[in-house]
């Protein structure tokens, strides 16, 4: 189970994107992570356990930009660390999702035999 939350607006994403995950918390507190594009540009900051710790690494280290995703998560596959924390990332592509990719190693060999690096 996980919480997933997304805005598009004219507002900074990320207190609005804390705010959305402290009221989808109870979905999943292993660990939370959030994602913002600003000037094209994709940043994430992620955090294992509370969503406080990803509250305190924000205050550290901001994110900026008006369109963002977030996720709390409550680990059923995967310890429950920072690695595993959503969102996933590359340079063009954020993702989040909720439940089990059973087949996700299969999935990962196809997708580097493209050459993309995960």
């Amino acid at each position: 189970m996980c919480g997933i939350i997304g805005i598009i607006g004219k507002a900074e994403a990320a207190p609005l994107l804390i705010e959305g995950l402290k009221r989808l918390e109870y979905r999943g507190y292993d660990s939370a992570g959030i994602a913002t594009l600003n000037d094209g540009v994709i940043e994430r900051r992620r955090a294992e356990g509370k969503l406080l710790n990803l509250e305190e690494r924000l205050s550290v280290e901001p994110l900026v930009g008006t369109t963002g995703i977030g996720h709390t998560r409550w680990a059923t596959h995967g310890v429950p660390n920072e690695e595993n924390a959503h969102p996933h990332a590359t340079s063009r592509v954020v993702i989040v999702h909720n439940g089990i990719i059973e087949n996700f190693q299969e999935l990962k060999d196809e997708v580097e035999t493209t050459g993309a690096v995960l």
